[in-house]
């Protein structure tokens, strides 16, 4: 048996491990991070649950520290607050991102975890079978419920070799974004193996699970080996391991290699995780922004790299620097062996341990600035600068950059790599995570800004709505509810957030769509890739959208648009796309009886009957049908 199977037969509770079944799976952690984590509560509230019923559930502050106004501050105390009735760690603002904090601090090999934020399978690097979800289905895992997936096909990806100085674990991910792209993971994990993977680091196995999202996977996961019992030895949680790997007969249901030797330093181009070319191939663009850190490459290991390449040099005049360390036991190690001074004597700035500029918190790039970025995503507009040419690469390819003013490839810039040394012990502070004193009478804190969840009717039996939105291919959850620091600060508050729904696709949108009421958007292929924010779902619901018909979903906007009661379709023939226009009104006779009964849909549009195609469980017509899943499960506790 694959090592992914192990821990879903483990974690089974209902369903079959037959490829394209549903299955439910015991979830033994939970994640959210602030950014979506009001809704969550506020959802989990609602279901009436005294205490949270998984091992362990933390709240993390890392993507509205930028506090410009009372809303992010009054949600971190309602976070704050919230956590200590129900039995929830608090991560507060400064302690670091949350994958990264989970990954030293909290993770542990075999078990379960889903978080309300698409980068979650960064805890496969240890070993996890780690999700992202929306903040729905967080809520109800600690509520006891199941996580509810489609049983995905598992991938066997063969690491050979070993790799060349001055490429990296990045460079591996990106080159299985260029071969597959930002769609072939779809309903699919990938597992990996081979002897390649006793050269890598979780540090930079966490780089590959990570970036994992970007592929459309279900997940991504390594094996918990002697790498990965070092790693908990240094970080004094030795005690949590066991060894999780594959059986060695173990059967997949598609297999591919990469050789490590082969691969040198890849660059992700505007505005693509998939656009990726060698960076040889772009010598000599002039770079004006570097941005190292995130979720991604934020660790220990990528910092000191930082400090003993920038030691005694000077970053380019015409390009600035900025470096955020991913937890404050990275800051705090660098401070204390000196290598921060390095990092700041070079000329860069140091920003706070949080997601910062990968979410359009800070560091917008000028007009038309070209940014290269360790980050994961590079999305137009979502640095905050419509017209950015942001890159995605390695910090390798990011440190040649800043200290050249250009992309340059490592390999030809550099000289040795210096080799990093990281210490035996690493240093261990969790005073600052807050647990929580157990007084379930314990008040909870509400700012003017959170405001109460919207009540949505369940479906009738017949529907007549019309179109008022059309959009293309690759259409991300940014595309549909942007970040920022403009727009994260109020996620707590729907009616207000509601307004910037697709402003970047469509200023008129949301008069539209308010103006209609029973709206349709008509979407392309990989509709909702990206983030897991469950307001890119919630927002159009809110607005009056009750369709979305497209070629094809990505795997957790689908699964949000269920959970808030609208009905995701796909064009049987591809080539109908092509006929729904703007405006079109389209009725859908006895939709509840159809569904209910899989009977084939047709729709008439401009006078051609389309076929529409649907797959829904029993389960999710029951949601569906309830005008939500939140419905559904009031419903299910009378």
């Amino acid at each position: 048996m694959n090592l992914s199977k192990k821990i879903i037969k483990q974690h089974l509770v209902s369903g079959k491990m037959e490829t394209g079944g549903e299955i439910g799976l015991k979830i033994d952690q939970t994640l959210t991070q602030d950014a979506t984590g009001t809704m969550a509560y506020l959802q989990f509230e609602a279901m009436g649950v005294p205490k949270v019923k998984t091992e362990l559930s933390v709240s993390y502050v890392d993507h509205n520290t930028l506090q410009s106004g009372f809303e992010n501050a009054d949600d971190h105390k309602f976070l704050q607050t919230i956590a200590n009735k129900y039995g929830i760690i608090f991560s507060p603002a400064g302690s670091g991102i949350c994958h990264q904090v989970h990954l030293e601090r909290f993770g542990i090999p075999g078990k379960t975890l889903i978080g309300s934020d698409s980068h979650t399978p960064t805890g496969g690097g240890i070993g996890m079978l780690s999700f992202g979800a929306g903040g729905l289905d967080v809520a109800c895992a600690m509520a006891g419920q199941p996580f509810y997936i489609t049983m995905p096909k598992i991938v066997k990806v063969k690491l050979t070799g070993k790799l060349r100085p001055w490429v990296s674990a990045k460079d591996i991910i990106l080159e299985l974004l260029r071969v597959l792209s930002v769609k072939g993971g779809r309903g699919k994990i990938f597992e990996f193996s081979g002897e390649g993977v006793k050269t890598l680091s979780v540090p930079e196995r966490a780089t590959i699970t990570n970036m994992g999202t970007e592929l459309g996977a279900t997940t991504t996961i390594f094996p918990s080996d002697e790498i990965t019992k070092d790693f908990l030895k240094r970080q004094n949680r030795e005690n949590v391991w066991s060894e999780m790997t594959a059986d060695d007969n173990a059967e997949y249901d598609e297999e591919m290699t990469i050789d490590l030797n082969a691969l040198e330093p890849l660059i992700a181009m505007p505005h693509s995780p998939d656009n990726v070319k060698k960076v040889k191939e772009l010598k000599g663009i002039k770079v004006d922004q570097v941005c190292i850190g995130s979720c991604t490459n934020s660790s220990l290991a990528d910092m000191i790299l930082c400090s003993k390449v920038l030691k005694d040099k000077k970053i380019s005049r015409n390009t600035s620097l900025t470096l955020s360390p991913g937890s404050r036991q990275v800051m705090s190690m660098l401070a204390n062996s000196g290598d921060l001074f390095n990092i700041i004597n070079a000329g860069a700035r140091i920003l706070e341990c949080a997601c910062g500029p990968c979410i359009g918190m800070g560091q917008a790039p000028k007009t038309k600035a070209v940014s290269l970025r360790t980050f994961n995503r590079n999305f137009e507009g979502r640095s905050g600068t419509k017209d950015a040419q942001v890159y995605l690469c390695s910090p390798e390819v990011a440190l040649a950059a800043a200290l050249s003013g250009e992309i340059t490839d490592p390999m030809l810039y550099f000289g040795t790599k210096p080799e990093i040394q990281l210490p035996e012990k690493f240093y261990i502070n969790d005073d600052h995570f807050q647990k929580p004193f157990g007084n379930n009478s314990s008040d909870v804190v509400r700012g003017p800004n959170i405001k109460s969840l919207p009540e949505f009717e369940p479906m009738p039996e017949n529907m007549s709505a019309e179109v008022v939105l059309k959009v293309g291919d690759n259409i991300s959850t940014d595309h549909i509810l942007p970040a920022g620091a403009k727009i994260l600060p109020l996620r707590s508050n729907l009616p207000a957030i509601s307004e910037f729904t697709f402003g970047a696709v469509d200023k008129d949108f949301v008069s539209r769509a308010k103006k209609v009421m029973n709206g349709i958007i008509i979407g392309a292929e990989n509709y909702g890739q990206g983030s897991s924010r469950e307001h890119a779902a919630l927002a159009p619901r809110y607005l009056g959208i009750k369709f979305v018909i497209t070629k094809s979903f990505a795997r957790i906007h689908l699964a949000n648009l269920i959970n808030f009661g609208i009905i995701p379709l796909t064009f049987n023939d591809s080539a109908d796309y092509e006929i729904v226009k703007l405006a079109d009104k389209i009725e859908f006779a006895d939709i509840r009886n159809v569904i209910k009964n899989n009977k084939d849909l047709f729709i008439k549009v401009n006078d051609k009957n389309i076929k529409l195609n649907y797959t829904f469980t029993d389960r999710q017509k029951e949601i569906l049908f309830a005008g939500g899943l939140l419905n559904w499960i009031k419903e299910s506790m009378k």
